[in-house]
């Protein structure tokens, strides 16, 4: 420490401060002191020397024995005796350290150095260019800031000293191993500039000036700063610079091509008025917010008025801005625009100009909605309400349909203003609502109408309950439009009978509308099943599909959710027994509801009446629901008289009709919560095995296999599922081998495997491994491979997420991992006429797979995969095609490798005889253009002759795939 070489000196002070950079903990107060009086000497060493001193500063500033006064007497050391700027980027980072850790434990000692600590860091930070420092250079100012340290006459220099990096042009070096980008810089220096209204007077004008830049990072940084800067300021920071911030945001906003810089200007304006009006609430001084406010509708307000309304939108949009700010500022400006633009709408007989027009006044109005309820004394709102709802009635009998969709919209706001409407005015809205959801031709029209009725209702459901439902009940059974037209055409009945199913399901969202609505739609069900009309099925359905969006609605809600469940569930069961009893005793009546179609639309309906039960109310229904079907046991169903017993699972020909109502037994069995408790749930499952193997109706067969595999998904891991399991494998390996049954074998295989891959199941593997053998089979082999489908999707009506199933996070992952390769073996090892099955089962599992498993297995599964586009098989072809299509975009350097032979293939698939061939190929020719372009350049001429030919195909979707990847060739 003593040498006279500067460079020794150096190196033993360095190694001083590296140990007490470890122990500086340990140290005592005396030690301490000692320490300190000795580096503050070593300050006014050789240059060489100070990097290692101020390390050994900075261990001491950590010290918590450190004496009053020594943190002082340290940095004022600093301040008189070092040139920070001149130092290294690592020692000046140093000095701004050991600055942070003496302000966050003394802190008051600081504040005693009065202004000299803030003048005396201003020279430390004068002149730092490395980000790394001047993020840590920014904390420290916002802390001086925020924890109120003198700053003296040095407010301008403070404010010079971090202004000079704004904006900031900041460009990481590629590669930076530090991790600083830009954001970072321009959020922090954004924290500092808006940190003080001290710094006001400095900082708007260099934010105006910068808002004039042709740079537009340079506007987006100003106008972002500036919203930053209106949360702290008030009308005294502001008001010698409104008029310039005025003109330069209008400008902006009207002259702008960037959306970018428009929205961020509005942003500006908005928080420009809110700080205005915290002002007008906190202060008598002269009212602001009054006078911008009237500048801004000077300047924008005639803009509505002119004919051409080339203006409009930005004037429109500055003042909505403006008014969105505050209540007063809201009234304020409404006042005065308001009545212009119901006066405008009026003198425009064009439906695009009054579209424009409305959408102006649908944007204040939604604003209105922050506030709530509509306040009498104040709101222009309520005195020109009249007026409002003749413009927006008016909108609604228009002959354009996007009028008519903006006239909806606007409906829907007023009505969700409280207090606005009259009793009067909400029959009117109804009125207009029926017409429109009814009798509307334009589907985009009635849908926006339902939708409407269905926001309003919750808000106004006795208006909706006594008129909206009467009449669409009544429309309902007389089956005719308002139009009093005598002579309808069936189609156009049913058309007018789905519209008004639909409308009853949309309105549905109250429960109150629910305890009316679904009686209707029921008497509709029952009315339907005993008309013999062609068409029934699909009436049936349409009554379905309505009550199923019921259901959905309901589910939040525990008391709508129970009364819709034990209204909906009992009575469709009673009309399917009644049906298919009626069936067994008189089989040669066509029965409607026993038809495929009608029974897979009840399905969703009971499904979705089950899955939100609590435990308590669905053990409830189940104890009624499972012995109907195994006992017979009718009680509980409303109308319980039937022509003879229900027996579903007994055999015999005459109760095959009964049979298929096993599809309504697995909608609820299969979407009961975990936690609820089956009763006879082993013989139910036994009844499920027998059926879904004996059956000899495919649909019977399949939704027996779908209930036994929902059920066997969530039963409880341990002896009892073992024994069903191995019940189950015993009754399906002798079917499979041979027999009449096969494909009801193979589904109920299927089915147990999803139920079983799902959850983990040891067993699932072993039955995966069978079903890799039957690839092998010319009979069941291409049924198997479309198996392969149905394991890895999303099934829609059980096993899945929704019903509570047992669905483990990544089954998908691990079924490849487990799967793929036994498919690989199976296929190198199969005989010609059975290879594509093992094709087409490996690309339905690579196509649901997720992409990024799928990217980092595709070096092995390639060459299968081009194998695969060779193949036949038009299922097979599709799969890999769009298997293939991401493939591209996600690993253009692996796919490069094969550029030779995709091309090939790509542009011979393009002639295919199969439309979806053809497209799904045209779509992976366009997307080979993402590989690297030296990649593509010797196959460019070829592509583009071959391409020529599907520009003119006779499919328009072709055509439009062939001009769309031939373009980008």
């Amino acid at each position: 420490l003593e040498n006279t070489d500067p460079r020794i000196r150096g190196r033993g002070i360095q190694l001083l401060s590296q140990v007490l950079l470890q122990c500086y903990s340990l140290l005592q107060e005396k030690e301490v002191l000692h320490l300190v009086l000795f580096y503050e000497n070593r300050l006014q060493d050789h240059h060489l020397v100070i990097p290692s001193v101020l390390q050994g500063l900075r261990a001491l500033s950590m010290c918590e024995v450190l004496s009053p006064g020594l943190a002082v007497s340290v940095l004022k050391a600093i301040f008189q005796e070092v040139h920070v700027q001149s130092l290294l980027q690592l020692d000046r980072h140093t000095v701004y350290s050991i600055i942070t850790n003496f302000m966050g434990t003394r802190e008051e000692e600081l504040k005693g150095l009065g202004a000299d600590f803030t003048f005396g860091f201003i020279q430390v930070m004068d002149g730092e260019k490395d980000p790394r420092n001047l993020l840590v250079a920014f904390q420290i100012v916002r802390d001086l800031i925020a924890k109120n340290y003198a700053l003296g006459p040095f407010v301008e220099e403070l404010f010079e000293v971090t202004s000079c990096y704004f904006p900031v042009d900041f460009t990481p070096p590629p590669n930076d191993p530090h991790g600083i980008q830009r954001e970072d810089l321009i959020l922090s220096l954004r924290a500092v500039l808006a940190s003080t209204p001290q710094f006001a007077e400095f900082l708007l004008p260099l934010l105006i000036e910068k808002m004039d830049s042709d740079l537009q990072s340079a506007k987006l940084d100003s106008l972002q700063t500036l919203t930053a800067c209106c949360a702290i300021y008030g009308q005294k920071e502001l008001q010698e610079f409104l008029p310039s911030l005025w003109s330069s945001l209008r400008r902006e906003v009207f002259q702008t091509a960037s959306e970018k810089v428009e929205a961020e200007c509005l942003a500006a304006l908005h928080a420009l008025s809110a700080c205005l009006s915290r002002s007008v609430l906190s202060s008598d001084t002269e009212d602001l917010l009054d006078s911008f406010l009237s500048s801004i509708l000077q300047d924008c307000r005639h803009h509505l008025c002119e004919p051409d309304m080339k203006l409009v939108w930005p004037s429109a949009k500055l003042l909505q801005a403006a008014a969105g700010a505050s209540l007063c500022a809201y009234h304020r400006v409404t006042r005065s625009v308001l009545p212009l633009l119901l006066e405008q709408y009026t003198k425009h007989p064009q439906s695009s100009q009054r579209r424009t027009i409305l959408e102006m006044l649908l944007g204040f109005l939604e604003l209105q909605q922050k506030w709530g309820h509509v306040e009498e004394d104040e709101s222009t709102l309520l005195s020109l309400r009249a007026l409002v709802c003749s413009v927006v009635f008016s909108a609604l009998t228009d002959p354009s349909v996007q009028l008519q969709l903006v006239g909806i919209r606007t409906l829907t706001v007023l009505g969700s203003l409280q207090g606005l409407l009259s009793s009067s005015d909400l029959e009117l809205v109804v009125d207009h609502l029926i017409r429109l959801a009814v009798c509307e031709e334009d589907s985009q029209s009635s849908e926006a109408a339902m939708e409407a009725a269905g926001s309003l209702a919750p808000i106004y459901p006795k208006v909706f309950s006594g008129h909206m439902i009467p009449r669409l009940e009544e429309e309902l059974q007389l089956g005719v439009s308002f139009s009093e037209r005598e002579e309808e055409s069936s189609r156009d009945r049913r058309s007018l009978r789905q519209r008004c199913l639909q409308a009853l399901a949309a309105v549905s969202t109250h429960t109150s509308i629910v305890r009316e609505t679904v009686p209707v739609l029921l008497q509709h069900l029952r009315k339907v099943q005993k008309e013999f009309e062609a068409g029934n099925a699909q009436d049936m359905v349409s009554v379905c599909q309505s009550l199923h969006r019921v259901a959905l609605q309901c589910q939040q809600d525990t008391e709508g959710c129970w009364y819709y469940h034990q209204t909906v569930v009992p009575c469709l069961l009673a009309m399917a027994v009644q049906t298919a009893t009626q069936e067994s005793t008189y089989p040669l009546l066509g029965k409607t509801l026993l038809e495929e179609e009608v029974l897979a639309a009840m399905v969703p309906v009971i499904s979705a009446a089950t899955t939100h039960l609590s435990p308590e109310l669905a053990a409830q229904s189940v104890s009624h629901v499972v012995p109907l079907f195994l006992d017979g046991e009718v009680s509980f169903l409303p109308q319980n008289s039937f022509p003879c017993s229900f027996q579903p699972f007994e055999d015999g020909e005459r109760l095959e009709a009964q049979s298929r109502l096993v599809a309504l037994l697995m909608a609820f069995v299969c979407s009961l919560p975990h936690n609820v408790a089956i009763p006879q749930q082993e013989r139910l499952l036994r009844e499920l095995l027998t059926l879904s193997c004996s059956c000899n109706c495919p649909f019977t067969a399949t939704t027996a296999a779908k209930c036994f595999a929902g059920l066997v998904n969530k039963h409880p891991a341990g002896q009892q599922l073992d024994e069903i399991l191995q019940l189950a494998v015993n009754r399906m390996e002798p079917s499979l081998v041979a027999g009449p049954r096969r494909a009801q074998a193979l589904t109920l295989l299927l089915w147990v495997t999803k139920a079983l891959v799902l959850r983990y199941h040891p067993l699932s593997s072993h039955l995966t491994d069978k079903l890799l053998g039957l690839l092998g089979d010319t009979e069941l082999g291409p049924a198997v491979a479309d198996g392969f489908s149905l394991l890895m999707a999303e099934s829609p009506d059980v096993l899945h997420k929704g019903c509570h199933a047992d669905v483990r996070i990544m089954f998908r992952q691990r079924f490849f991992t487990d799967n793929v390769p036994k498919l690989v073996q199976g296929f190198h090892g199969a005989g010609p006429e059975v290879k594509a099955n093992y094709l087409k089962g490996l690309s339905h599992v690579l196509n649901h797979l997720p992409k990024p498993v799928l990217v980092t297995e595709l070096p092995t599964l390639l060459s299968l995969l081009l194998e695969a586009l060779s193949c036949s098989d038009r299922v097979v072809q599709l799969s890999t095609l769009s298997c293939l299509q991401p493939l591209l975009l996600e690993a253009p350097q692996i796919m490069s490798l094969h550029v030779d032979t995709l091309v090939t293939k790509f542009l011979s698939l393009t002639s295919s005889p199969t439309m979806a061939v053809r497209i799904a190929a045209l779509r992976c020719a366009h997307a080979l253009t993402s590989l690297p372009t030296i990649v593509l350049l010797p196959y460019k001429a070829r592509v583009i002759r071959a391409l020529a030919k599907p520009l003119d195909d006779k499919k328009r979707l072709v055509r439009k795939e062939a001009v769309a990847a031939r373009g980008e060739w």
